[in-house]
């Protein structure tokens, strides 16, 4: 009995950890051109700057006990969290628009092309599902939801932007897959087709078409699915067209690098940032809310949108936390940035300078 209970344990095990939902390290002619990365080094990609995983003062075990027995107000929402059904199939092509998932998921339509950021609509951001749940009413959105999509970016191979139960419940859907080196062997492990899977290092363009390109640029963060960490590459991206641009930033602590992006590409009509799931001992890799007063100003930013934030439970803050001191420090700056702070599904008018959003975390428990 004994013998069958540990076979029983260890065939769970087996097939848990074999799950295709892990993906698959880099290996072969992938590996070799990661290699070549000046990114890569050391057997690992790294950071522009030295970012050690944990702030100084911190350690692994204190940052373990803390999250799971540290007494904290953590104010996960009891209510429904507020969102809108924007029916994504009815939209015009040539609506310029953008609608917000929660986190850092969202649909681009610009230049008529379609875009997708980061999806996760299974409800769920571990790779052990029912682990870390969203919130009550962030997942309205499902893949049935999605029209056909041209180009899906990913920013980095984390569970809470690149989900294996989405992706493959979009498959059919999508034209190209744009993502940094190294993620393109989960997909091709996934069964996409090889012309599909366009990988970049930072610092490369994608001409799209005549009327829009794609450039990747650096981030402040990591990567991995598993014990391995750094075996792929972490980016944001800039959109541009001939009249507008865009900053979507992937995960990020923060550095020099948006300072950089900003001299080289801004001003920017629209930057998406960063802002949640922070805590002061992973500081290098996730913006406080006060770095991200400081990025936006760097990358010259029109108007800001921040983003990781209002579905996952990922950090111990308070849910509504970094919405309430983006914006209470932004309208501290000496010079205040327009924030986009729509609800999940709103429809955002990307050249429409003047719209304008309510702080709908308000009255929410």
């Amino acid at each position: 009995m004994i013998l069958t209970i540990i076979l029983l344990l260890l065939a769970v095990l087996i097939y848990f950890l074999l799950h295709p939902r892990y993906g698959k390290k880099p290996s072969g002619e992938r590996l070799a051109l990661i290699q070549k990365s000046p990114q890569y080094k050391n057997g690992k990609f790294e950071n522009e700057s030295f970012t050690p995983e944990l702030a100084e003062g911190y350690g692994y075990f204190d940052v373990l006990k803390d999250f799971f027995f540290k007494k904290v107000d953590r104010k996960i929402p009891t209510d429904v969290i507020p969102s809108v059904k924007t029916n994504l199939h009815e939209i015009p092509l040539d609506q310029d628009i953008l609608v917000w998932f929660g986190h850092s998921s969202y649909y681009i339509q610009l230049e008529g092309k379609r875009f997708l950021i980061d999806p996760v609509f299974s409800g769920n951001a571990s790779p052990i599902y029912g682990t870390t749940k969203a919130f009550k009413g962030t997942d309205i959105y499902t893949a049935n939801d999605i029209p056909e999509i041209d180009y899906l970016l990913i920013t980095h191979d984390h569970y809470d932007h690149l989900d294996y139960k989405t992706i493959m419940e979009l498959k059919p859907k999508i034209k190209k897959v744009i993502c940094p080196l190294g993620v393109g062997s989960h997909f091709e492990f996934w069964k996409f087709p090889l012309e599909k899977i366009i990988e970049k290092d930072w610092h490369q363009k994608v001409d799209l078409d005549q009327n829009i390109s794609l450039y990747t640029t650096p981030s402040r963060h990591f990567s991995g699915r598993s014990i391995n960490r750094c075996n792929t590459l972490w980016t944001s991206f800039v959109l541009e067209t001939k009249d507008f641009k865009m900053y979507l930033g992937g995960d990020s602590g923060y550095d020099t690098h948006y300072a950089t992006i900003g001299a080289k590409f801004g001003p920017f009509d629209i930057a998406l940032i960063d802002n949640g799931q922070y805590n002061q001992a992973w500081k290098y890799i996730h913006n406080l809310p006060e770095d991200v007063i400081k990025a936006m100003h760097d990358l010259k930013a029109k108007r800001v949108f921040p983003v990781h934030s209002s579905k996952f439970p990922l950090a111990l803050h308070p849910w509504d936390e970094p919405l309430i001191k983006a914006t209470h420090l932004n309208s501290l700056s000496a010079n205040p940035i327009p924030l986009i702070t729509p609800k999940i599904g709103e429809l955002v008018e990307l050249k429409n300078e003047k719209q304008e959003f309510l702080q709908w975390w308000k009255g929410v428990h």
